[in-house]
């Protein structure tokens, strides 16, 4: 009897292998829902983690926890590290801190820490961190006294932008340090001491013979000199008139001659009152050989004439300048 062979399916495979509508959708609709699942899940747990920290910082929430978790879990401070103290002393930033090695690290609390030194006298902001397993570092942003400004009798200190730096604590090398640093008097003062004192330090043979500025009219600067000369700056144009003057005093030593007041106000000429004649001596010798005794007038002719004029001004330079008696007595 012949054999039969099998008929071979046809060409494809067979219709019952073939996916359904249904199938095909159902593996379209898993290819657009896993993306979604995946940031769906990311979402919660990034915002799972937002809120644990959230707790963390919460000083009523966290606690309880820290507290129960440091009796099981002994970590102690290891290390505590400062950044950007200079002017903050040390003694008195770990007081505020409330911590110090070999306290519990979790025991110890960052938001009250950092709130504690903000109050200090030199802090304009601090951070504190806690690393474990056993690091706390704190990071100081100080606010650095720029000039000490003397106003009705008191002095305090100012930084850069005319804020007042609290000096509770200042002693030793520190009130040494800060006794150099430039004096500003009068209302209005501090906040524009930052232009004229730039402009001083870009002018050293001119900073060099200055005690005190003092501010005029809410408007302009006196400059009062080591030798008791006041010199009488324009409005708004301090660099340029104290570069004139360090131009003076390189040529002609302007600044330690026997003068009482150098007016620069006017644009075109520069008016200078010298000092009242002191009596001569007939027995010193160096009266007779012509020379200056102390306080005398500039003779004439001792100053260029063309770019200066020798005059009196009307009235007391420091009544008109609004200079009080004590300018430059700091207190002992």
């Amino acid at each position: 009897m012949p054999r039969v062979k099998p008929t071979p399916p046809p060409a494809g495979g067979s219709l019952m292998d073939r996916p359904s509508r249904y199938g095909i959708f159902a593996r379209r609709q898993r290819r657009l829902v896993r993306p979604i699942l995946v940031l769906l899940v990311a979402g919660i747990g990034i915002g799972g983690g937002v809120h644990l920290t959230h707790l963390m910082r919460s000083e009523e929430t966290f606690a309880p926890l820290r507290t129960e978790f440091g009796h099981k879990v002994a970590l102690h401070i290891t290390t505590i590290t400062v950044i950007g103290r200079d002017m903050t002393p040390e003694p008195m930033l770990m007081a505020a801190l409330g911590a110090q090695v070999g306290d519990d690290i979790l025991g110890f609390s960052v938001e009250e820490a950092r709130k504690r030194i903000d109050t200090l006298t030199f802090v304009e902001h601090a951070t504190v961190e806690r690393r474990l397993p056993g690091t706390i570092v704190v990071q100081l942003t100080e606010r650095r006294p720029f000039a000490v400004w003397q106003n009705q009798g008191r002095f305090v200190l100012i930084d850069r932008k005319g804020q007042v730096v609290a000096d509770q604590g200042m002693n030793g090398k520190d009130a040494e340090a800060f006794a150099q640093l430039p004096l500003v008097v009068g209302a209005g003062a501090p906040a524009a001491a930052e232009t004229l004192i730039n402009a001083l330090d870009a002018e050293p043979l001119v900073h060099a013979h200055v005690v005190a500025a003092v501010r005029v009219g809410l408007r302009r600067w006196n400059l009062t000199l080591r030798n008791g000369c006041d010199v009488m700056l324009p409005e708004g144009e301090e660099p340029a008139a104290l570069h004139r003057l360090a131009q003076l005093q390189n040529s002609q030593q302007l600044l330690v001659r026997p003068v009482a007041v150098i007016d620069m106000r006017l644009p075109d000429r520069l008016v200078i009152r010298p000092r009242p004649a002191a009596p001569i001596d007939p027995n010193d010798p160096t009266a007779k050989d012509g020379a200056l005794a102390p306080g005398a007038a500039v003779p004439a002719g001792s100053l260029d004439p063309v770019r200066h004029t020798a005059g009196q001004i009307t009235g007391d330079a420091r009544q008109a300048g609004g200079m009080p008696s004590n300018i430059g007595r700091r207190p002992a």
